[in-house]
């Protein structure tokens, strides 16, 4: 199997090396990001009640304490909302939209490069595509100027590598593309819960109630576009 798989691939050229580093990068960002946000805990009740609880109290102390026994994005926002317990609300509103902003990146890690190579390998299986298409014909050129006649054998090497190039190229970039999409879908659902129990912390810390005209915790994703959780 392993030997019949090598010599598919020296028959797809030169391309199937970019080709092969593609799956290669695309097999370590899928397996880093999937394993990297299955970890990150953004929906735990037990530790907003907790937390909810502590700030009532006012044992602000025992409030932080709790923030770095949660390791996560959601201990850090809340961690930096408490830090400016008693300050005008905007600047608990805008602490908190910096601590969350920090965790984005952290989130979107490789998944911009995921994109990129789901893009980027069917091209250079278009590509491979391509340059077999040129030896075919560079071969029936060279066979035109000689008594002996094109044959199917003449023409075989360039058609192994424009199809070999195109199927891997499918391949890489199938699976990739779809891997990409869910963990877009995956990161967009934990800055949703992110924002929201964002926007319920701001109203325990600030002692006046919701605001129509304040604009509520939101977090910008690498899309550029807010999304926006109003408080209730």
């Amino acid at each position: 199997m392993g030997t019949a798989l090598f010599d598919l691939f020296q028959r797809g050229g030169p391309v199937m090396w970019p080709i092969l580093l593609c799956s290669i990068t695309a097999l370590a960002i899928m397996l880093e990001r999937l394993i990297a946000l299955s970890r990150v805990e953004v929906d735990n009740p037990s530790f907003l009640d907790e937390v909810r609880h502590t700030v009532q109290a006012r044992q602000w102390s025992q409030a932080l304490k709790l923030c770095e026994l949660e390791a996560g994005p959601l201990g850090r926002m809340v961690k930096a909302g408490i830090r400016r317990i008693g300050r005008p609300r905007g600047e608990i509103r805008e602490a908190i939209e910096e601590a969350g902003s920090r965790e984005i990146p952290a989130l979107e890690r490789y998944v911009p490069i995921l994109g990129t190579v789901a893009h980027l390998a069917p091209l250079l299986g278009l590509l491979g595509t391509v340059t077999g298409l040129v030896r075919c014909f560079q071969v029936i050129q060279e066979k035109a100027t000689t008594i002996n006649p094109v044959n199917p054998g003449d023409l075989a090497g360039g058609i192994w590598e424009a199809l070999l190039t195109t199927v891997f190229g499918l391949m890489v970039a199938i699976p990739a593309y779809a891997v990409y999409n869910a963990l877009v879908h995956r990161i967009n659902g934990i800055v949703h819960h992110l924002e929201a129990s964002a926007s319920d912390l701001l109203e325990l810390l600030t002692e006046e109630g919701p605001s129509a005209t304040e604009p509520s915790v939101e977090l910008t994703v690498g899309s550029g576009r807010p999304r926006k959780v109003h408080a209730t």
